[in-house]
């Protein structure tokens, strides 16, 4: 079979990495999650002190930038600096700190590169905010996830509070989520766009399993 690339794009908790992993799995292809690349951009930030916000310290700090993807068992790993850091990028913190590093040009480049270079060799499915529109734009199979930022701020309050996190309240996680979206909407670089191919998926209305099985249904008709 030919090698083949799935768009998944949306806002931030739409479920879209939720989603596209397990579409993944059921295919038998590999999944990259390109939000914690740009979480582990923002957490370098933070390590170093650097202002998220400031395009001439992020600058920079791309210079030296030391960022790997490793796939172990399937399971997608970053590695910071040498360190394996994907148990440190789901913060509050990290998260904002994301949002302000990929308006960049010199972080959007760097990453996008390393995408593209990591989708060529194998059928992947890749989610985040500016697949379909720049990172893959040729990508056969393009959708566009959703869901209120309502529902997204109770769904990421509930993912804190699983790890353990009780350091922020709803309205505190809805302000994160608004920010972001705002952020991702706004940029001048690769902004978080609906591309007119793309099929949405509404990921409130539905489950997991459902919103799954819609998602292969699209790739059934192609």
């Amino acid at each position: 079979m030919s090698i083949f690339q799935i768009a998944v794009d949306g806002p931030s908790g739409s479920g879209k990495s939720t989603l596209a992993k397990g579409v993944a799995a059921r295919l038998n292809i590999m999944y990259l999650d390109t939000g914690a690349m740009y979480r582990t951009c923002g957490l370098c930030a933070i390590k170093k002190g650097i202002d998220a916000k400031d395009e001439a310290q992020v600058n920079k700090m791309v210079e030296d930038l030391n960022i790997e993807v490793k796939f172990e068992d399937g399971i997608q790993h970053m590695i910071l600096d040498g360190e394996d850091v994907t148990g440190q990028i789901r913060t509050p913190e990290v998260s904002v700190a994301a949002s302000d590093v990929s308006a960049h040009p010199s972080i959007r480049r760097k990453m996008v590169d390393m995408q593209r270079e990591i989708a060529k060799s194998q059928s992947f499915v890749l989610d985040g905010r500016d697949i379909a529109s720049n990172v893959l734009p040729n990508a056969k199979y393009k959708f566009y996830v959703m869901a209120p930022s309502s529902v997204r701020a109770e769904r990421r309050l509930a993912e804190l509070n699983e790890r353990g996190d009780f350091s922020q309240n709803y309205d505190e996680v809805l302000r994160d989520i608004e920010y972001r979206d705002h952020q991702d909407m706004t940029r001048a670089v690769s902004p978080l766009v609906q591309v007119p191919e793309a099929i949405v998926i509404d990921t409130s209305r539905q489950g997991i399993e459902e919103t799954q099985d819609l998602l292969i249904s699209y790739l059934n008709e192609a």
